[in-house]
């Protein structure tokens, strides 16, 4: 394990690896992104309140879902920088980053589309979405901090801290609809008691949320990949990658 561990610090292993997974996962997250989608959109019943206007949840919720835990991946890739000074956990880290930040406006934008039927406006200054809005917010920060250091090495250091204490915030999203009166309504899937949410309905969405996972593991390896090929361009490897290539 710990050999393994050695081997995610080596440039060309982590490029040859993510390439491989890439080839395969890919096209089964784009169709799995299909199917789930594409289920809940078209063949499930409308909700018997909010009636077709919840369809949305197929994109909200995965999109939501998968921008939480992708801060917990970019803060653990800052810790595992900060402890163990590995390169690739910095790429990592800021390769992360956007695709978090995406997902998250998707999350935003998805929220504000279906409280405008539900709640009669597009944005309320409710503890969910300003914490998630806080969210976007820290992973905009580590991009920008990324890019504000001209020495590297700095930036990390600098991006691997703001991540570390970002983390506090992701509780807070959990929590805040139980904590605080929200308008925004409880989790529907629960792993401790009976979820709210029925099977024909859930099974898709338990479809997409698997697919968005697998696509952000797409994009973040198709942007470490870039970035590898980046900081190593001056290596014998990738100038021996880019003559195999032309």
């Amino acid at each position: 394990m710990w050999t393994l561990f050695h081997k995610f610090g080596s440039p060309p292993w982590l490029y040859r690896l993510s390439g491989s997974i890439l080839r395969w996962l890919l096209p089964i997250s784009l169709l799995a992104l299909a199917m789930g989608v594409g289920w809940g959109l078209l063949f499930t019943a409308p909700d018997f309140r909010q009636g077709n206007s919840y369809r949305i949840i197929y994109i909200h919720v995965p999109a939501a879902v998968v921008a939480l835990a992708g801060y917990y991946v970019m803060a653990i890739a800052g810790g595992i920088s900060l402890i163990w000074k590995m390169k690739m956990a910095d790429v990592a880290m800021h390769a992360a980053a956007p695709v978090g930040a995406a997902l998250t406006f998707i999350a935003l934008l998805t929220g504000a589309v279906w409280g405008k039927p539900t709640w009669g406006t597009w944005w309320v200054w409710d503890a969910r979405i300003t914490s998630m809005l806080i969210l976007l917010f820290l992973y905009l920060g580590v991009m920008a901090l990324y890019e504000a250091f001209d020495n590297k090495a700095a930036a990390a250091r600098a991006c691997a801290i703001l991540s570390l204490v970002g983390t506090v915030n992701i509780p807070i999203i959990y929590k805040s609809v139980d904590w605080w009166y929200s308008l925004h309504q409880p989790a529907s899937i629960k792993f401790t008691g009976e979820s709210t949410i029925d099977p024909s309905m859930l099974y898709p969405l338990l479809l997409s949320i698997i697919a968005f996972y697998a696509l952000f593991t797409c994009c973040l390896l198709a942007n470490m990949r870039a970035e590898i090929l980046q900081r190593e361009r001056r290596t014998g490897w990738v100038q021996r990658l880019a003559s195999e290539n032309h």
